[in-house]
């Protein structure tokens, strides 16, 4: 996939180069991913992608309503709880990968 999304990106999508942003976040799986595994995922990536134009996204969103409970999740605070390490983990293995990759 990474593969995919590197040979098609576009050096000028109307003058401004396309960044690709990669899911490595699942909010549907209560299970936090680790900094580790998202900067692996980044650097995995940049094997395909410019690591000039990666960005990190989780797979599609967390629910912004408190009342909402997420599938497998269990009660709103507990998917609020995990959806906050989920945010914390993304933005530490960014970090971690910006380091590994020297931008």
């Amino acid at each position: 996939m990474y593969q995919l999304v590197g040979e098609h990106s576009r050096d000028d999508a109307n003058g401004v180069p396309q960044v690709c942003f990669v899911g490595v976040i699942d909010p549907l799986n209560p299970q936090v991913e680790s900094a580790e595994q998202v900067r692996d995922a980044l650097v995995t990536a940049a094997n395909f992608i410019q690591k000039e134009r990666l960005g990190a996204t989780d797979d599609c969103g967390f629910s912004p309503f408190s009342i909402d409970v997420k599938p497998k999740h269990g009660s709103p605070d507990f998917a609020r709880d995990v959806a906050f390490e989920k945010i914390t983990n993304r933005v530490k293995g960014v970090e971690m990968a910006s380091e590994a990759l020297g931008v």
